[in-house]
């Protein structure tokens, strides 16, 4: 095989592919895409934006990898993003100093030990009472939202608390910091899940969950710890989007993001089968989902169309991938090798 055809028949290929198109048609539409400029010290530019915008689907897309990746789903990463902004913004309004640091450092510390619980509570009813996942994740995906909404009591809290906002809008040596948690969370999952065998612990319950727990892996302890990572990440992410508008929106926070986490996912390569998974693949996936909505902008297209362009654009790149595809693109290899052969032998 050459290392075209091994580059081509590689996973990451056409997720790539299909970004680089997107940078092209945005560069044609934009001349200065690729531009970046530095005011007051920080970076900013169209890539610093998909960057900063497609930071809360790459941290979400990074838990859900691990639960698709176990032959799971999670549905309920919205809603956990809704309450873990609207716990956070509640506690940080009714505080006498909002603008203090250790208010904001207390707020978000219980957002996010209220989304471990939420998520002991999808692995509970995954991994103990055998619900299936995409059941399971969508009794907290309807019922999150009321709970956001119960904790807002039906309004958007405005909060003015400059700590908080550096979460969302904020930058640190010149990057956006939302770049900066993306990037952490990342790493951090690359290194636990590759470097130690808790990633191929992983992949094996994804493959065959009772041979896993014969063979000695704990199946039902690995799923509790996935769907707990994966509510972390969705808080995480709650909390980015949150102080970006400075708003808790129960409606409207991390709404439709588990389709776009899951979209990064499958476009990056990881089966909804379970088993192998790519973060590396997550992240291009991710990157696309975020240029692809850039480009929406830049071209012109009308809002009204946007979702349609968006499903049409996932739809080659899932077809691309398609093991159908991969043998027709096989077969077409081996028969231009053939004919190379026989005009090599004619001359």
């Amino acid at each position: 095989m050459t290392a075209l055809a091994k580059i081509a028949s590689s996973r990451l290929f056409w997720p790539v592919v299909m970004l680089l198109v997107l940078f092209a048609i945005n560069l044609v539409a934009f001349p200065g895409f690729f531009t970046i400029t530095v005011r007051d010290g920080q970076l900013f530019g169209s890539l610093i934006d998909i960057l900063r915008n497609g930071a809360p689907t790459l941290i979400i897309a990074v838990g859900m990898t691990l639960v698709i990746a176990t032959r799971g789903i999670d549905l309920s990463v919205g809603a956990v993003a809704a309450i873990a902004g609207a716990v956070a913004c509640s506690i940080i309004l009714g505080s006498p100093e909002p603008g203090n640091l250790a208010t904001v450092a207390v707020a978000v510390a219980v957002a996010l030990v209220i989304s471990l619980v939420l998520g002991v509570w999808n692995g509970f009813l995954v991994a103990v009472l055998g619900i299936q996942p995409i059941i399971a994740t969508l009794i907290l995906m309807t019922a999150g939202r009321g709970v956001a909404m119960l904790i807002t009591e039906g309004q958007i809290l405005t909060v003015n608390s400059p700590p908080f906002k550096f979460l969302g809008s904020g930058f640190w040596l010149g990057v956006p910091v939302a770049v900066i948690i993306a990037a952490v969370v990342f790493g951090l999952a690359a290194l636990i899940t590759r470097r130690t065998a808790l990633g191929m612990f992983i992949e094996s319950v994804g493959i065959n969950p009772e041979a896993s727990r014969q063979a000695g892996v704990r199946a039902r302890g690995l799923l509790f710890a996935v769907y707990t990572f994966c509510a972390l990440c969705a808080a995480i992410a709650g909390l980015i989007l949150t102080a970006n508008t400075a708003a808790a929106d129960a409606n409207n926070t991390g709404l439709f993001i588990e389709l776009d986490a899951i979209l990064a996912v499958v476009i990056g390569g990881t089966s909804l089968a379970g088993g192998r998974y790519s973060l590396l693949g997550t992240l291009v996936g991710a990157l696309v989902i975020q240029t692809l909505v850039t480009t929406v902008y830049t071209v012109g297209i009308p809002p009204i169309a946007t979702m349609v362009f968006k499903a049409a654009v996932v739809t080659v790149v899932c077809l691309l991938q398609s093991p159908t595809t991969a043998e027709a693109f096989s077969g077409f290899r081996r028969r231009l090798a053939v004919r190379a052969g026989k005009g090599l032998a004619a001359s």
